[in-house]
């Protein structure tokens, strides 16, 4: 049964942070709050909790999960930026977008897409969320909070616990997120390109 931990939105309690933090260290594979919807973390070296995630959102290896950071120069440290991505960076982080980028030597082989070499990154704005990452000192691997045969990620919480009780570490309650994805974009071609639509405006990219 999953430990169950609700967080002021806005204030998030830091003993409780800690406290999240430690499982994720642990192995612990928790749902957390993100500024588009929840979403399951886990750390990104531990390839146990990488496989229950694939097992609850039913997905093979050929599916490839983001990494959340801190900040840009987290996500340099994964990815590598040039000049003309690192300004589009700048203008729309933090917010809901999940951005494609070279994956460096620190991102695992098996976490990358296994013909570009790319790996997904975002920096999110939601307190609980960026708390957590100052805690932990590193990003988390993430994908959205939905589960097979659904239409939408899952945003109340009594459906997270009745439905993902046995099968997480942690469900930490940061009130209603909403249901809208990230919106993804591919920064390795010359021009940005939209692989989806969702929260996040394309206007920052002339799109």
């Amino acid at each position: 049964m999953a430990q169950f931990l609700t967080l002021h939105p806005v204030n998030p309690e830091p003993r409780l942070i800690k406290r999240a933090a430690d499982i994720v260290r642990s192995g612990g594979l928790i749902v957390y709050p993100t500024d588009s919807s929840y979403a399951l973390g886990c750390h990104l070296g531990d390839k146990a909790a990488v496989e229950r995630m694939r097992a609850i959102r039913q997905v093979d290896a050929r599916h490839h999960f983001a990494l959340v950071c801190r900040d840009l120069a987290e996500i340099a440290t994964y990815a590598k930026v040039d000049n003309r991505q690192f300004r589009l960076l700048k203008a729309v982080t933090p917010g809901c977008y999940t951005f494609i980028l070279q994956a460096t030597r620190e991102v695992p082989k098996r976490l990358q897409h296994p013909s570009r070499k790319t790996i997904g990154l975002r920096v999110p704005d939601h307190r609980i969320m960026r708390a957590l990452l100052e805690a932990l000192g590193e990003p988390l691997l993430t994908s959205t909070l939905q589960l097979p045969g659904d239409d939408a990620p899952l945003n109340d919480m009594d459906e997270i616990r009745r439905r993902l009780d046995h099968h997480v570490d942690l469900i930490i309650d940061g009130g209603p997120c909403g249901i809208e994805l990230t919106t993804v974009i591919n920064l390795t071609a010359e021009m940005p390109v939209v692989v989806r639509e969702g929260k996040g405006s394309l206007a920052p990219f002339g799109l």
